[in-house]
């Protein structure tokens, strides 16, 4: 019981708008009683400093107790002060507006939360699993790995799991940002939270609700909250000192003011006015106002930063290294042209490579076998299939054999290439295409396959040319590939045939030459470059543990147009940043200037204080409604 007490009073401050209306209702109180009944005002000054004052003096004591001076003990002795030099009821102004500051303050960035909190409502309440050929309704924390799930039309998937039975589609955008549903049938992932659209689902559980990919995105956002810029650093680090000279400034103020010649009161007043205009409450919230605001709209767009530091580095960013194959291409071969020999139509050579590929679970097999099938082609029967791995396969009919492979399949085989055959080839290596060459006793023709290039690669490429920075392709892939998939997507600065250890010195290399450098990889096997960039970007696919533990920034959407919306976002952060401190600098100075010019009544000085913080949360809370707008030319510049 004491712990639920702690946290609806402390936690969740239920009662901080209730205490402000209770403070305003005492300063009325007060101030009609000291005409009406003028015995009694001191019950209601007392109770204004008592609601005023709550959380202000829970919050100093927690402070003083971690030996941290924070604004709100400056904030109670300005208070106190008026108080004892008879000016109770600018004492009790400053504790409601302070206290009203602070609740709204409480109130705003509570939306930053609120993302977090819609995710976790995406959560049902209940799935329907399916034993023994009936259906029981469980909640979904009964759920089990290995279990089998039922979800109709529009409910959401309880679980992460694959599809057994059925076709649909899953809309995941409040997930990855993906507007489109993604079609769904058996032996594809579906995944919690993501709701089923049209047709009904059977899904295998494949993990518990705690280590879903959503609960993973939950933890994540929340360390990424909690972690502190070194901006917001900084800003703590001088808090500490800067509060303690403005308690000594204060108190100079006091003496320097009484050898002026004033009287005590006057000089006393002055001095608590200065504790409140000089307090660095605006400053102090400058930056995570922004930072939170920037986290919470990225979780909502699929875009995940695992804190205010990697924003701050993002926004440095001069030059994007890409890895080639799962990053700039799909990872996913294809085939991309078919030319014949002697007369052979494109159509019959494809159709006879299929019938030999057609056992085969080789990429490029599958390919093969996908585009005859894309074509409407019917195999003839093959009676024995040959692999010679590396090489090819070998197809025996009852008249002849097929041979299906690289040119050093048919150098093992002893079979010479012609002159034609050998200029195809030759054709082929320099456009960066794997050639396959078909072969039934009769040169028939040339299959070329090659990895897809993601159709995104050249936008996003130019997206990041019109940020200012240079985007660089380092693959291990031959440098005839890099050099075919460098001109499709614009690419001008590329290097291919690298080592793991090779991307690591070039990561670092550019770091030198050019500037602060992310790294775009899958996740898995970019580790050590990842780990050397300023800022590590994995496409990470949705479950994909690697890319989410390994890098800085991930891509819930394989979408490559991400990483400069993630740019424009951590720029768009750290300019509110600066915009904010520079505000909250310059009203400081200002109202300490009037305070000394002009001698400011404290009521007006608070309303000065506590209304520049207000407008820095606001800025920052601008960066929720961050968008990145889009132009018929492209991609264009962000705004909130």
């Amino acid at each position: 019981m004491g712990e639920r007490i702690r946290r609806f009073i402390l936690d969740e401050r239920r009662l901080e708008f209730p205490f402000v209306g209770l403070t305003l209702v005492a300063l009325i109180g007060g101030m009609v009683s000291r005409r009406a009944a003028p015995g009694i005002e001191g019950v209601f000054w007392t109770a204004a400093y008592l609601f005023g004052g709550f959380y202000g003096v829970l919050d100093g004591a927690l402070a003083l107790h971690r030996g941290r001076l924070d604004v709100n003990l400056l904030m109670l002795l300005s208070a106190l002060g008026a108080a004892f030099i008879g000016h109770a009821e600018e004492g009790g102004t400053l504790l409601f507006l302070f206290s009203l500051s602070n609740a709204l303050q409480t109130l705003a960035l509570e939306r930053t939360r609120q993302a977090i909190r819609r995710l976790l409502n995406l959560r049902p309440p209940v799935a329907h699993r399916i034993r023994e050929g009936g259906e029981e309704t469980i909640p979904i924390e009964a759920i089990e790995v290995g279990d089998r799930l039922l979800v109709r039309p529009g409910e959401r998937i309880p679980a992460d799991g694959v599809v057994v039975a059925g076709f649909s589609a899953a809309d995941e955008s409040l997930l990855t940002g993906e507007s489109i549903p993604v079609p769904k049938g058996p032996g594809d992932p579906v995944f919690e939270g993501t709701l089923n659209t049209y047709g009904a689902l059977e899904v295998q559980v494949t993990h518990t609700t705690s280590d879903t990919m959503l609960a993973r995105i939950i933890h994540l956002v929340e360390e990424a909250q909690a972690q502190r810029a070194r901006t917001q650093q900084a800003i703590d680090r001088f808090e500490q000192r800067y509060a303690w000279a403005v308690l000594a400034g204060a108190a100079l103020t006091l003496v320097l003011s009484g050898l002026w010649g004033e009287t005590f009161d006057q000089a006393f007043y002055r001095a608590m006015t200065l504790l409140v205009v000089a307090s660095p409450c605006a400053l102090v919230i400058s930056t995570p106002a922004a930072f939170l605001s920037a986290i919470a709209a990225g979780a909502r767009r699929g875009l995940l930063f695992k804190g205010g530091m990697v924003l701050e580095r993002l926004a440095q960013v001069r030059v994007v290294a890409m890895d080639k194959t799962g990053t700039l291409t799909e990872n996913r071969v294809a085939v991309q042209s078919v030319r014949g020999l002697e007369g052979n139509h494109p159509d019959a050579i494809l159709a006879l490579a299929a019938a030999v590929e057609v056992r085969s679970e080789h990429p490029i097999a599958r390919a093969i076998v996908e585009e005859a099938r894309t074509r409407g082609l019917s195999f003839p029967e093959i009676r024995e299939v040959e692999a010679r791995p590396g090489l090819g396969v070998i197809g025996f009919t009852n008249a002849h054999r097929i041979w299906v492979g690289s040119p050093r399949l048919f150098q093992q085989e002893g079979i010479s290439l012609p002159v034609e055959v050998r200029a195809m080839l030759e054709e082929a290596q320099q456009a960066g295409r794997t050639a396959l060459l078909v072969y039934d006793g009769q040169w028939r023709g040339l299959i070329e396959v090659a990895d897809r290039v993601r159709s995104e690669a050249a936008e996003a490429v130019q997206a990041l040319r019109r940020l200012g920075i240079e985007a660089v392709m380092l693959t291990g892939d031959h440098p005839t590939v890099a050099r075919a998939v460098a001109q499709v997507v614009g690419i001008r600065r590329f290097e291919g045939g690298l080592l793991p250890e090779e991307k690591l010195a070039r990561i670092r290399s550019l770091a030198q030459s050019v500037g602060p450098v992310a790294m775009v990889g899958d996740g898995m096997n970019d580790a050590p470059a990842l780990a050397a960039a300023s800022v590590g970007i994995a496409m990470g696919k949705m479950g994909s543990d690697a890319a989410i533990e390994t890098a800085d920034v991930v891509l819930l959407q394989e979408d490559l147009r991400r990483v400069p919306e993630a740019i424009a976002l951590a720029r768009a952060a750290m300019r509110t940043v600066w915009q904010n401190l520079a505000f909250a600098s310059g009203v400081i100075v200002l109202l300490v200037g009037l305070t000394f010019g002009l001698g400011i009544p404290l009521p007006l000085a608070v309303v000065g204080h506590e209304g520049s913080t207000l407008l820095v949360v606001l800025n920052g809370l601008r960066l929720l409604r961050w968008r990145w707008r889009s132009t018929d030319s492209g991609w264009g510049e962000s705004r909130v």
